[in-house]
């Protein structure tokens, strides 16, 4: 693949990622350790990163590296949620009405009442280990 091919796809990824994450050209700079001008590079397609910075990137974004260099588009089970704990939770809430009906419930709920109910659910438990 031409690098000017390549330096596109990774500019593409790179964007997305810091979308989705919410991080500014400028944080994952600071995070690498390199320049603002150097990730503004990467951004726009006029260089692209050492590998050991596509890691480092890895890391940050929780993903492969084969994620910032491949083209074809993920399946969107796979890239609906950048954090494995989110896509598993938000799975359990999707296969378990009554776990929905609690999220449900809680989310106009006052902090406090949200930890009485987590306290009355664990003392439940407590004396009702099979139920």
């Amino acid at each position: 693949m031409p690098e000017q091919d390549f330096n596109l796809i990774f500019s593409n990824k790179l964007r997305y990622f810091l979308e989705m994450c919410d991080m500014t050209q400028a944080e994952l700079a600071k995070r690498l350790g390199v320049g603002n001008a150097t990730v503004s590079d990467w951004v726009n397609a006029r260089k692209s990163p050492r590998m050991s910075k596509v890691d480092a990137m890895c890391e940050i974004f929780h993903c492969r590296r084969s994620d910032f260099m491949n083209d074809e588009p993920k399946d969107t089970e796979e890239t609906y949620y950048i954090n494995e704990e989110t896509a598993r939770v938000a799975q359990e809430l999707f296969e378990n009405k009554n776990l929905r009906m609690l999220f449900d419930a809680a989310k106009d709920s006052k902090p406090q009442d949200l930890q009485m109910a987590a306290e009355m659910l664990r003392r439940f438990k407590e004396t009702n280990p099979d139920g």
